[in-house]
């Protein structure tokens, strides 16, 4: 099973000076890898570039990013009704990757309150079929649960965080 880490959020100051970081401040964030986990650590730009490489080369990784504003709704490459769409035309495929993509699609959509639950029949001893239908919607729908194992669900789970994630 795949070692699942969880990456703290900005600590709002930066670990070398102290300041503390501004919304909107380009920053730099890097994970220092520790006996146990992988700590974050963020720099403000200037300590940064005053950073010696050979501390750079012990970081685990790094990335750029901008302090967030309070309350900013991070913009995403598809909205909500696109996703939705999605999934519909998803239906009926019995490619077992668009099976599984469309299985945590609907995991999402459930998440986000936009696809309703109604119950469960069992198809066969691999699989089960969800009854469900769209929020505001009479129409129902299938889901096939694929029951796929963890590092599956991750997986599928990453390709989809790809796309809902891509910068406009």
């Amino acid at each position: 099973m795949a070692k699942e880490y969880n990456i703290a959020k900005t600590s709002g100051q930066c670990v070398r000076c102290g300041k503390d970081l501004e919304p909107g401040e380009q920053i730099v964030a890097a994970l220092k890898e520790t006996e146990t986990d992988l700590q974050r650590e963020d720099f403000c730009a200037e300590c940064w570039e005053n950073q010696a490489g050979d501390e750079q080369d012990e970081l685990f990784g790094t990335w750029r990013s901008c302090i967030p504003r309070p309350h900013e709704k991070k913009k995403t490459f598809i909205d909500d009704d696109l996703l939705v769409d999605f999934f519909r035309r998803l239906e009926g495929t019995d490619a077992p990757g668009k099976i599984n993509f469309r299985f945590v699609l609907g995991l999402l959509l459930m998440r986000k309150k936009l696809l309703v639950y109604d119950g469960t029949e069992s198809a066969s001893p691999e699989a089960d079929v969800w009854e469900m239908h769209v929020k505001g919607s009479d129409k129902g729908c299938k889901v096939i649960d694929p029951h796929m194992d963890e590092d599956r669900i991750a997986e599928v789970s990453d390709q989809l965080g790809q796309i809902l994630e891509a910068e406009l």
